[in-house]
Protein backbone atom coordinates (compact mmCIF):
# COMPACT_ATOMS: atom_id res chain seq x y z
CA UNK A 1 0.00 0.00 0.00
CA UNK A 2 1.09 3.34 -0.81
CA UNK A 3 1.96 5.89 1.64
CA UNK A 4 -1.55 7.72 2.36
CA UNK A 5 -1.69 11.36 3.62
CA UNK A 6 -5.34 12.94 5.36
CA UNK A 7 -5.99 16.99 4.31
CA UNK A 8 -8.77 17.77 7.14
CA UNK A 9 -10.40 21.11 8.43
CA UNK A 10 -13.71 22.54 9.02
CA UNK A 11 -16.58 22.27 6.32
CA UNK A 12 -15.55 25.32 4.03
CA UNK A 13 -12.20 26.27 5.20
CA UNK A 14 -10.61 25.35 2.48
CA UNK A 15 -9.62 21.56 2.12
CA UNK A 16 -9.91 21.40 -1.76
CA UNK A 17 -8.42 24.01 -2.88
CA UNK A 18 -5.37 23.07 -0.89
CA UNK A 19 -5.48 19.43 -2.16
CA UNK A 20 -5.70 20.77 -5.58
CA UNK A 21 -2.62 22.96 -5.49
CA UNK A 22 -0.66 19.82 -3.43
CA UNK A 23 -1.91 17.71 -6.07
CA UNK A 24 -0.60 19.73 -8.55
CA UNK A 25 2.64 20.28 -7.07
CA UNK A 26 3.65 16.50 -7.07
CA UNK A 27 2.56 15.62 -10.53
CA UNK A 28 5.45 18.51 -11.22
CA UNK A 29 7.64 16.62 -9.59
CA UNK A 30 7.19 13.44 -11.59
CA UNK A 31 5.27 11.53 -8.51
CA UNK A 32 2.20 9.12 -9.15
CA UNK A 33 -0.45 10.50 -6.89
CA UNK A 34 -4.27 8.96 -6.00
CA UNK A 35 -6.64 11.24 -4.76
CA UNK A 36 -9.70 9.59 -1.94
CA UNK A 37 -12.41 11.91 -1.16
CA UNK A 38 -14.74 11.19 1.79
CA UNK A 39 -18.39 12.55 1.54
CA UNK A 40 -20.54 12.32 5.27
CA UNK A 41 -23.55 13.08 3.45
CA UNK A 42 -23.86 11.08 0.71
CA UNK A 43 -24.05 11.29 -3.45
CA UNK A 44 -25.26 10.54 -6.60
CA UNK A 45 -22.71 7.90 -8.37
CA UNK A 46 -24.02 8.43 -11.51
CA UNK A 47 -26.18 10.48 -13.89
CA UNK A 48 -30.00 9.01 -14.00
CA UNK A 49 -30.51 7.39 -17.61
CA UNK A 50 -27.21 6.66 -18.12
CA UNK A 51 -26.15 2.61 -18.54
CA UNK A 52 -23.99 2.45 -15.75
CA UNK A 53 -27.26 3.90 -13.70
CA UNK A 54 -29.86 1.81 -15.10
CA UNK A 55 -27.48 -1.39 -14.41
CA UNK A 56 -26.74 0.04 -11.17
CA UNK A 57 -30.79 0.45 -10.50
CA UNK A 58 -31.30 -3.24 -12.06
CA UNK A 59 -29.55 -4.43 -8.91
CA UNK A 60 -26.10 -4.97 -9.64
CA UNK A 61 -23.38 -4.89 -6.28
CA UNK A 62 -21.22 -3.55 -8.42
CA UNK A 63 -20.73 -1.47 -12.30
CA UNK A 64 -17.52 -1.07 -13.63
CA UNK A 65 -17.15 1.44 -16.75
CA UNK A 66 -14.13 1.13 -18.81
CA UNK A 67 -13.55 3.36 -21.93
CA UNK A 68 -10.19 4.69 -23.80
CA UNK A 69 -9.86 7.40 -21.70
CA UNK A 70 -10.71 5.82 -18.41
CA UNK A 71 -12.29 4.13 -15.96
CA UNK A 72 -14.96 4.20 -12.91
CA UNK A 73 -16.33 2.10 -10.47
CA UNK A 74 -19.58 2.44 -9.09
CA UNK A 75 -20.30 -0.26 -5.71
CA UNK A 76 -22.67 -0.78 -3.63
CA UNK A 77 -21.63 -0.55 0.24
CA UNK A 78 -23.75 -1.05 3.51
CA UNK A 79 -21.82 0.68 5.62
CA UNK A 80 -19.11 3.95 5.71
CA UNK A 81 -16.45 2.50 4.18
CA UNK A 82 -12.72 2.63 6.61
CA UNK A 83 -10.28 4.20 4.45
CA UNK A 84 -8.06 1.12 4.11
CA UNK A 85 -11.32 -0.55 2.57
CA UNK A 86 -11.11 2.81 0.12
CA UNK A 87 -7.61 2.38 -0.40
CA UNK A 88 -7.54 -1.21 -1.53
CA UNK A 89 -10.07 -0.64 -4.20
CA UNK A 90 -8.25 2.45 -5.44
CA UNK A 91 -4.85 0.36 -5.56
CA UNK A 92 -1.63 0.57 -5.51
CA UNK A 93 0.34 2.25 -7.94
CA UNK A 94 0.35 4.98 -7.07
CA UNK A 95 3.59 6.40 -5.04
CA UNK A 96 1.19 8.23 -2.16
CA UNK A 97 -2.59 8.64 -1.46
CA UNK A 98 -4.02 11.72 -0.60
CA UNK A 99 -7.04 12.02 1.05
CA UNK A 100 -9.35 14.34 1.72
CA UNK A 101 -11.78 13.80 5.36
CA UNK A 102 -11.63 10.46 6.98
CA UNK A 103 -10.68 12.31 10.63
CA UNK A 104 -11.36 9.49 12.30
CA UNK A 105 -8.70 7.42 10.26
CA UNK A 106 -5.11 7.15 11.35
CA UNK A 107 -3.38 8.32 8.25
CA UNK A 108 -0.85 11.10 9.00
CA UNK A 109 -2.53 14.36 8.74
CA UNK A 110 -2.43 18.18 7.22
CA UNK A 111 -5.26 20.27 9.10
CA UNK A 112 -6.43 23.32 6.70
CA UNK A 113 -6.44 26.34 9.17
CA UNK A 114 -7.96 29.69 8.69
CA UNK A 115 -8.26 32.23 11.23
CA UNK A 116 -11.82 33.77 11.03
CA UNK A 117 -12.99 29.64 11.63
CA UNK A 118 -11.67 29.11 15.08
CA UNK A 119 -9.16 26.68 16.82
CA UNK A 120 -7.60 23.96 15.26
CA UNK A 121 -9.75 20.09 15.19
CA UNK A 122 -6.81 18.46 16.17
CA UNK A 123 -4.06 18.67 19.10
CA UNK A 124 -0.47 18.90 18.07
CA UNK A 125 0.23 15.77 18.61
CA UNK A 126 -2.25 14.35 16.38
CA UNK A 127 -0.53 16.54 12.73
CA UNK A 128 1.85 15.94 10.74
CA UNK A 129 1.03 19.84 9.59
CA UNK A 130 -0.81 22.83 9.26
CA UNK A 131 -1.94 25.11 6.34
CA UNK A 132 -2.66 28.15 7.83
CA UNK A 133 -3.45 31.51 7.37
CA UNK A 134 -2.28 32.88 10.88
CA UNK A 135 1.13 31.46 12.83
CA UNK A 136 -0.14 29.46 15.99
CA UNK A 137 1.62 28.56 18.79
CA UNK A 138 1.19 24.34 18.35
CA UNK A 139 4.95 21.83 17.32
CA UNK A 140 3.98 20.90 14.14
CA UNK A 141 5.61 22.59 11.06
CA UNK A 142 3.60 25.68 9.75
CA UNK A 143 3.08 26.28 6.15
CA UNK A 144 0.70 29.26 4.23
CA UNK A 145 -2.10 28.47 2.66
CA UNK A 146 0.01 29.30 -1.28
CA UNK A 147 2.84 26.79 0.00
CA UNK A 148 2.18 23.82 -1.19
CA UNK A 149 5.80 23.51 -2.65
CA UNK A 150 7.08 23.39 1.38
CA UNK A 151 4.27 20.65 2.32
CA UNK A 152 5.20 18.61 -0.53
CA UNK A 153 8.81 18.75 0.42
CA UNK A 154 7.47 17.83 4.13
CA UNK A 155 5.38 14.95 2.67
CA UNK A 156 8.84 13.46 0.20
CA UNK A 157 11.17 14.02 3.32
CA UNK A 158 9.06 11.78 5.40
CA UNK A 159 7.66 9.32 3.12
CA UNK A 160 9.00 9.20 -0.30
CA UNK A 161 12.62 9.31 0.21
CA UNK A 162 14.30 5.89 -0.49
CA UNK A 163 11.08 3.76 -0.31
CA UNK A 164 11.41 0.54 0.55
CA UNK A 165 9.09 -2.33 -0.22
CA UNK A 166 5.69 -2.11 1.58
CA UNK A 167 3.84 -5.79 2.54
CA UNK A 168 -0.04 -5.09 3.48
CA UNK A 169 -2.38 -7.85 4.13
CA UNK A 170 -6.19 -7.56 4.23
CA UNK A 171 -8.32 -10.49 5.59
CA UNK A 172 -12.44 -9.91 4.43
CA UNK A 173 -11.59 -6.33 3.70
CA UNK A 174 -9.65 -5.39 7.42
CA UNK A 175 -5.88 -4.80 7.26
CA UNK A 176 -3.89 -7.01 9.11
CA UNK A 177 -0.32 -5.30 11.01
CA UNK A 178 2.67 -6.86 9.92
CA UNK A 179 6.14 -6.94 12.13
CA UNK A 180 8.97 -5.84 9.95
CA UNK A 181 10.42 -9.24 9.92
CA UNK A 182 7.49 -10.91 8.68
CA UNK A 183 6.83 -7.62 5.64
CA UNK A 184 10.70 -8.79 4.60
CA UNK A 185 9.84 -12.66 4.83
CA UNK A 186 7.06 -12.39 2.43
CA UNK A 187 8.52 -9.83 -0.07
CA UNK A 188 11.42 -11.86 -0.47
CA UNK A 189 9.39 -15.03 -1.20
CA UNK A 190 6.92 -13.84 -3.53
CA UNK A 191 9.36 -11.26 -5.47
CA UNK A 192 11.39 -14.43 -6.11
CA UNK A 193 8.88 -16.57 -6.99
CA UNK A 194 7.32 -14.00 -9.38
CA UNK A 195 10.42 -13.11 -10.97
CA UNK A 196 11.10 -16.73 -12.04
CA UNK A 197 7.79 -16.63 -13.64
CA UNK A 198 7.94 -17.18 -17.52
CA UNK A 199 7.32 -13.50 -19.11
CA UNK A 200 7.87 -11.40 -15.99
CA UNK A 201 10.44 -8.53 -16.78
CA UNK A 202 11.02 -5.26 -14.44
CA UNK A 203 8.71 -6.15 -11.25
CA UNK A 204 6.84 -2.81 -9.94
CA UNK A 205 3.92 -4.30 -7.51
CA UNK A 206 2.76 -7.77 -7.07
CA UNK A 207 -0.96 -8.50 -5.80
CA UNK A 208 -2.45 -11.69 -4.92
CA UNK A 209 -6.14 -12.50 -3.89
CA UNK A 210 -6.73 -15.55 -2.36
CA UNK A 211 -10.84 -16.57 -2.40
CA UNK A 212 -11.67 -19.58 -0.34
CA UNK A 213 -14.32 -21.64 -1.97
CA UNK A 214 -17.78 -22.61 -1.03
CA UNK A 215 -17.84 -25.68 1.56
Amino acid sequence: MPPIVSVVGRSNVGKTTFLEKLVAELKRRGRRIGVIKHSASGFEFDQPGKDSWRLARAGSDAVMVSSTEGMALFKRTDHDSRLEEVAHVLGYDYDLVLVEGFKASDAPKIEVHRKEMGSLLFNDHDLLAVATDEHLDVSPPQFSLDDAAGVADLIERQFLAGQADEISLLVNGASIPLTPFVQGFVSNTVLGMVKSLKGVDKVESVEIRVKRGLP
